[in-house]
């Protein structure tokens, strides 16, 4: 049975955060499938539903939308238009468990890693 999961991302190693950070990351519900990956079905049925939050030290939250485009492309979208959107790396073929890592380039055009830290319903 395939249901809405809140996922919590946050930020893996970088040169700026060697240790990485509870304090940047995100947290999205999507739809996803026995096998933890996300299910472009489920998505288009409670597409309403499945939001973001970008949280991120010393910065305001961001809200938005997780959206999916022909092809298998996902993104965190914040307003219209796809040029506001942050591409999600592979992220139709990531499985979603803790202690997984994605990747995501964010608004400034860097791609930077994050790790799965929880999933609940």
């Amino acid at each position: 049975m395939m249901s809405l999961k809140k996922i919590r991302l946050e930020l893996a190693r970088t040169p700026e955060f060697p240790e990485g950070s509870v304090e940047c990351g995100y947290e999205f519900t999507a739809p996803l499938d026995s096998t933890g990956k996300l299910d472009p079905k489920q998505w288009a049925q409670d597409k309403d539903k499945c939001t973001v939050r970008r949280f991120w030290h010393n910065a305001d939250d961001e809200h938005g939308r997780l959206t999916h485009h022909k092809g298998g492309a996902w993104a965190f979208s914040y307003a219209a238009g796809e040029e506001e959107e942050e591409p999600i790396f592979r992220f139709d073929k990531h499985v979603f468990k803790p202690g997984e890592y994605v990747s995501i380039t964010e608004h400034d055009g860097v791609t930077r890693p994050f790790r799965v830290v929880d999933i609940r319903p």
